[in-house]
């Protein structure tokens, strides 16, 4: 489906998640006077207003609703207005418990969070569809709608319910997937440890088990979670498309690794009108500037390519990890423009007004509690204004230098118990070889494993331990096209059941390698190996080792030390047109740098050492021209070449040759021709 953007925008989107209901009406005016100050063009309403909108079964309370739309809209101000069906009230679970999820050990939540949904539970649904009806029948036709925002954060906080009902659902969900029973059993090898199913009525969801349970029937459950929460999205989005066309329909995603882990995007993307996305920083100690980038490539790649939208952020600190430090002057502008830069139509937060009351009082708003006279406040206006500054951008795409691959359902696999070492984690792998294309400032495309590849030069594996033998021939044909592939160790191990691939070690990936793997060696907490080349020292390894053999790749760099010392430890093998690299041991992400610097030379990727460490530079480009985005993350000024004179939109002033970026800045010039 060709993506769309919200109804009525002729520029930038940018507001946050709105709860008047929280405040009294004369607040509504004085907020949406604000609102006007700020440059505010669109705000979320109605995500968890089910209790008001519907405070006894059948009976709906729309008319504070229509005062709202009806103010917004005189003001010039958009709606992406959600239906609430991710918080039940109380009166449907008194009527119906059975509608909230079950753990794995068989405890029932209880009412009184978010998103405490059994997604099997044919009352949640049919309940869920009667209010979502009633909304779309009420404000198709209201001239401040822009978009229908579904339910919120697929996922989180409860994916997986483990009652009964859905028990029932998994095995007709089996029934689809794999016929019969035969199937099953073939698919999940039932034969280990006496698992073998006589009639599909044997199975249940995979709860709690005296020792690990079987691989294969954890990773269809989630699968099978993953798509009941889907079907729920797609009936709610069929009844707005029948009941409001021309409308587009979303549900905000969470594509961050480090936020979300229970949602297939790649599957989820193909169903929404409008890729939107929440992000917040993550306080552990990593660049968070480097998750933000990481998060909103996924995003824009889930929408493939397309423009998508930044629904969610936080102007400061948030309010629900150990440690929720406030954001530097300056750093809310700087990282809602890195959203833009890589592909958002607009800025949102969470949230507009400060809540008083409930768990996320603590959380920073655009108007804070310390109100109009923060500092907060004041960067909110000139946020809005350079948003307005940068109008001509929408519609843009962000260009990408290169490929890296993820699996949702690769990652959940190898979350699985018993693995070699706990010391191994996909998303540090990820997180890693990012963090090293960061830093050569390399602008990221995130690909599927089967996708075409053609589009880039070079295409980067960071964690691939489920992969398809269909995923081993695309591989494989990109190189021998001429791409340059580097892939990272543990991956090509199984296929999608969790089934070892039949010969050694990297399964499908073998041949595109030039490789065997006759054993892993993982190394001790703590541990460290050396590597050398025929330059002498190379850069040390951690977490994992193996003893690789090769067929046709070339030793680049070898074990000094260790049990597998003097075998392989980083290859390279030509095949056909092109090149494969294989890292066999966990390197940081610094000393991934020299994989890369090789790999990206076998690409035809000149290095670009003349852009500063921790400045980012990321084009736009579309009819309406190409814009260079400069956003620098450091206290110290610094200078960007540009190939190209233009207008720098946030100043006015004329740029060429080399363009200036003050400390914490960000400059965004529209080449010329």
């Amino acid at each position: 489906m060709t993506k769309t953007t919200p109804r009525g925008l002729a520029g930038l989107a940018y507001g946050g998640d709105y709860y008047p209901e929280q405040w009294p009406e004369p607040v509504w005016h004085e907020d949406v006077r604000l609102m006007r100050e700020a440059g505010v063009t669109m705000v979320t309403v109605g995500v968890f207003s089910w209790s008001l909108l519907e405070p006894a079964p059948g009976r709906y309370e729309f008319g504070w609703l229509d005062r709202l739309l009806d103010l917004l809209h005189e003001n010039g101000i958009r709606a992406d207005l959600g239906t609430p069906t991710a918080a039940p009230p109380a009166w449907f679970y008194r009527a119906h418990p059975d509608a909230l999820p079950v753990t794995a050990d068989g405890v029932r939540y209880e009412f009184g969070s978010r998103g405490a949904i059994c997604h099997g539970n044919p009352h949640y649904r049919e309940a869920a569809a009667a209010i979502t009806t009633r909304l779309a029948t009420r404000y198709a036709g209201h001239p401040a709608l822009a978009l229908w925002h579904v339910h919120n954060e697929y996922g989180v906080p409860v994916s997986a319910c483990y009652c009964d009902v859905c028990a029932a659902r998994f095995r007709r969900w089996l029934a689809a997937r794999y016929g019969d029973v035969a199937g099953v059993n073939a698919a999940w090898g039932t034969d280990f440890w006496s698992q073998h199913y006589a009639d599909l009525d044997q199975i249940n969801p995979p709860r709690t088990t005296p020792t690990v349970g079987n691989p294969a029937q954890k990773l269809d459950y989630r699968r099978f979670a993953d798509a009941t929460m889907r079907e729920n999205f797609c009936m709610e989005r069929d009844i707005l498309r029948r009941l409001s066309p021309g409308v587009p329909v979303t549900t905000n995603f969470m594509t961050a690794l480090s936020q979300c882990d229970s949602v297939d995007y790649w599957a989820w993307g193909r169903e929404v009108d409008l890729v939107t996305n929440d992000h917040y920083l993550i306080t552990d100690g990593r660049r968070t500037h480097v998750n933000l980038a990481m998060a909103a490539d996924l995003a824009r790649s889930v929408a493939a390519g397309a423009p998508w939208l930044l629904l969610e952020h936080s102007t400061s600190g948030v309010n629900w990890q150990p440690r929720n430090p406030a954001k530097a002057p300056g750093q809310m502008a700087r990282n809602s423009l890195a959203h833009v830069a890589r592909g958002s139509d607009g800025a949102l937060f969470f949230q507009w007004r400060q809540s008083r009351r409930g768990a996320e009082k603590f959380h920073s708003a655009m108007v804070p509690h310390a109100g109009t006279g923060s500092r907060i406040w004041r960067e909110v206006v000139e946020l809005g204004a350079a948003l307005g500054a940068l109008a001509p951008v929408r519609g843009t795409r962000t260009v990408a230098d290169v490929a890296m691959v993820w699996d949702w359902h690769s990652w959940w696999a190898q979350s699985l118990e018993w693995r070699p070492t706990q010391d191994h984690d996909a998303r540090e792998r990820a997180d890693a070889f990012y963090e090293a294309l960061y830093d050569r400032h390399l602008t990221v495309d995130f690909v599927h494993p089967e996708a075409d590849l053609s589009a880039h030069p070079l295409v980067v594996v960071p964690a691939l331990y489920l992969a398809t033998e269909a995923a081993g021939r695309n591989l494989k044909g990109y190189v021998e096209r001429g791409g340059t592939l580097v892939v990272s160790y543990f991956s090509g191990i199984v296929d999608e059941h969790d089934a070892a691939h039949g010969g050694p070690y990297p399964g499908v990936l073998r041949d595109v390698l030039g490789l065997t793997v006759e054993e892993f060696s993982p190394l001790l907490e703590g541990e460290r190996v050396r590597l050398s080349g025929p330059d002498g020292a190379g850069p040390t390894g951690e977490v994992w080792t193996e003893i690789v053999v090769p067929r046709g790749a070339e030793a680049v760099w070898r074990y000094a030390d260790g049990l597998t010392a003097g075998h392989p430890a980083v290859t390279r093998h030509r095949l056909g047109e092109g090149t494969a690299w294989y890292v066999s041991t966990r390197l940081a992400p610094h000393t991934l740098d020299a994989v890369l610097d090789r790999a990206a030379a076998d690409a035809g990727i000149a290095p670009r050492a003349e852009l500063p460490h921790d400045v980012e530079v990321v084009r736009r480009t579309g009819d309406s021209g190409t814009y260079v985005f400069a956003i620098n993350h450091t206290g110290t000024d610094a200078k960007v070449p540009l190939d190209a004179h233009g207008t720098e939109l946030l100043t006015g002033e004329r740029a060429a040759g080399r363009l200036a970026v003050p400390a914490g800045a960000v400059r965004v010039v529209r080449l010329d021709g």
